[in-house]
């Protein structure tokens, strides 16, 4: 392939978050080397794949149109680089996992009881973190997997797979609040009432202005809540499991909610043979 890497990275990035800037932000490169890649690859092409006329880069008809091409070269390079991984068998000697507070300890606990008695010497660390900061520290290169719920979309490069384990996420308030005697609270109730929400530290939630408080985790959400700052949405099996018995959980219409999980990882620095021992774990772990 006389194309580089770069250079079809470079574009995708660019189609994807709109303009040389912030691709060269999400890459951490210069808008240059961005701009200069882009310019080298419609060199080897021989046509333009943006319109430079507008304030932001638009594709042209032939940039449309190589883009569906390009996106399947990089995943058959990721689907390569992984058969790579898989057949040289050589074990990484550190693996980092970033999870989300909602992902059950059960699971980790069994996942890691295992990993322990496979791969007992390799350095092994995890994080916990939410939505945009589980994409940001794989695309960082800080952790090497991740469990996130499944997103809109994920940025070029971010491999992910579904995971056959669901979280369950409830409404939760303090049993001595009067709401928490109600047979059914509506959406208008829980407005009278403050709202604990999930912040992560890359993409700050926008909630409408108003009685709402917020924490990175869902753990701090826990105290809070139970400490009766207000109600918060948990996954169930937290206050089930590591709560005091103060909270209840809300009759609202339409909750609880089963939210569906990815593994996910980077295509461009694929995990190694304990890592991708964990994904299949990961993808073969059933709820109990």
């Amino acid at each position: 392939m006389r194309y580089s890497p770069e250079s079809l990275e470079a574009f995708v990035h660019t189609v994807e978050c709109g303009s040389f800037s912030a691709a060269a932000r999400m890459l951490r490169k210069s808008q240059s080397s961005i701009s200069t890649a882009v310019a080298n690859l419609e060199t080897d092409l021989g046509f333009a794949l943006f319109s430079r006329d507008a304030r932001l880069p638009a594709l042209t008809e032939n940039g449309q149109r190589a883009l569906a091409q390009v996106r399947e070269i990089l995943a058959a390079s990721a689907q390569l680089d992984d058969l790579a991984v898989r057949l040289t068998g050589e074990v990484e000697p550190r693996l980092s996992l970033a999870i989300s507070d909602f992902w059950q300890a059960d699971y980790h606990a069994s996942l890691l009881q295992r990993f322990a008695g496979r791969y007992p010497d390799i350095e092994f660390e995890c994080m916990v973190a939410e939505d945009a900061d589980v994409i940001d520290l794989l695309q960082a290169g800080r952790a090497h997997l991740g469990v996130i719920r499944v997103q809109p979309d994920y940025p070029p490069g971010i491999i992910t797979s579904r995971l056959q384990v669901k979280a369950e996420m409830a409404l939760f308030l303090h049993q001595d609040h009067p709401l928490s005697q109600q047979d059914r609270v509506t959406e208008s109730d829980l407005n009278s009432v403050r709202q604990l929400c999930l912040n992560t530290w890359i993409e700050k939630e926008r909630v409408q202005p108003g009685s709402v408080w917020s924490a990175p985790s869902y753990w701090l959400l826990l105290e809070m809540a139970e400490q009766g700052f207000g109600w918060s949405i948990l996954p169930r099996w937290m206050p089930q499991q590591f709560g005091h018995n103060v909270l209840k959980e809300l009759p609202v219409t339409g909750w609880p909610q089963r939210i569906s999980v990815d593994v996910a990882w980077s295509g461009r620095k694929p995990p190694g043979p304990a890592g991708r021992w964990m994904i299949d774990q990961l993808m073969a772990q059933r709820a109990g």
